[in-house]
């Protein structure tokens, strides 16, 4: 008999990887002047930015699902603007990039991001430089570059746009990371869609009055009202299934499976878009810094395990601490020292990645502990 729960999560992580596969290659289509034309990359997440903001504002204010946090002027000036700035700015150059470099080819620039985020993690003070962490940051360089060097269509513009947003993600989690957790705040998916969507939207707004809204024809626009809607949607579902992957599995779990979202990605941009073409020198360079990765992630499990208490007694009040949060997960709470290093080693980084990382254990988690009581 299938467990109930497991093809549960397996389905959770099915969803993910079809939505985070789907939103990608919706953009490209979107905005590849080869297809619908629509060559306005903030524009186009600006309206996401905006579609995500009004859902949020109806959940949160006018259906009250949640209750919004106890938020006050400095945790938002100091907070929440820089983050969604960050955010907003990772979101731009990386849709800027399809208009000049490959869906495939994005893909095999996205390994840098374990480099990425573990230099603005050591710029910030919130890791250390470890040779075993350092010799696996030069080797997922290596083979993005030995990938690059592959690349029939190679665009340095593309890349640095792309190579920018990359950074931008990855300096938004380290800030996550510090600014959230120095001020206890807890927040689930459509409170941070609440307060973040809305500032980034802001943010968006003026280099689209200086960019592009000055070259934006009315009579040359390709306006369709259910494509652009459909965007959004499967943009904001995208958001909320990797909360609902996370809450089950874990972010090492969503991990494992953007890697082989990666992989089917690569594959099937080859298939709907033709120019989308790559060589074996891509695939060798990819796979070397593929192998980075894995070891990277592996070393951040082994860390994660190193710092979980390992008696049945602070498991168990643990994980009464995690569920007392899931029911008040709109309240400010502050961690201590162990909880504040095991959420902050579990923090993934992507452009579709969460606002916010969720605090909910994993259903392996509870199986261990109910084992275990």
């Amino acid at each position: 008999m299938i467990n109930t729960s497991h093809a549960l999560t397996y389905l959770y992580l099915l969803i993910y990887i079809l939505l985070s596969s789907g939103v990608i290659l919706y953009n490209k289509w979107v905005l590849s002047p080869k297809y619908f034309n629509f060559p306005f990359p903030i524009t186009l997440t600006m309206v996401h930015m905006g579609f995500s903001g009004v859902v949020a504002f109806f959940l949160v204010r006018v259906f009250k699902v949640v209750t919004p946090v106890k938020m006050t002027f400095e945790i938002y000036a100091t907070c929440v603007i820089p983050i969604s700035a960050f955010f907003a700015s990772s979101l731009w150059f990386g849709n800027t990039a399809y208009l000049h470099i490959s869906v495939a080819f994005i893909q095999m620039l996205k390994a840098l991001m374990p480099v990425a985020t573990f230099v603005m993690a050591v710029v910030c003070g919130t890791d250390k430089l470890r040779c075993d962490v350092f010799l696996n940051m030069v080797l997922v360089s290596v083979g993005v570059v030995v990938s690059s060097y592959g690349e029939i269509h190679f665009n340095i513009i593309g890349t640095l746009y792309q190579v920018t947003g990359i950074f931008a993600e990855a300096l938004r989690l380290v800030l996550t990371q510090v600014l959230l957790q120095k001020k206890g705040l807890t927040l689930n998916p459509i409170t941070s869609l609440y307060y973040i969507a809305p500032c980034s939207f802001v943010f968006l707004f003026i280099p689209w009055y200086m960019l592009e809204q000055p070259h934006m024809d009315p009579s040359r626009i390709q306006f369709n009202f259910w494509i652009f809607f459909s965007n959004a949607v499967c943009a904001l579902a995208l958001n909320f299934s990797i909360f609902l992957v996370i809450g089950r599995t874990g972010a090492v779990t969503i991990r494992v499976a953007g890697v082989l979202k990666d992989w089917i990605l690569i594959a099937l941009s080859t298939v709907i878009f033709p120019e989308s073409a790559i060589t074996g020198l891509n695939i060798i360079g990819y796979a070397i810094a593929l192998c980075g990765v894995v070891m990277y992630n592996y070393l951040k499990v082994k860390d994660v395990r190193a710092t979980q208490p390992a008696s049945p007694d602070r498991m168990s009040e643990r994980v009464a601490k995690d569920w007392k949060l899931e029911k008040k997960s709109s309240d400010i709470y502050v961690p201590n020292d162990d909880d504040g290093k095991n959420r902050g080693t579990e923090m993934i980084g992507d452009e579709e990645a969460p606002l916010m990382q969720s605090s909910r254990l994993s259903h392996i988690g509870r199986t261990q502990v109910n084992n275990q009581n």
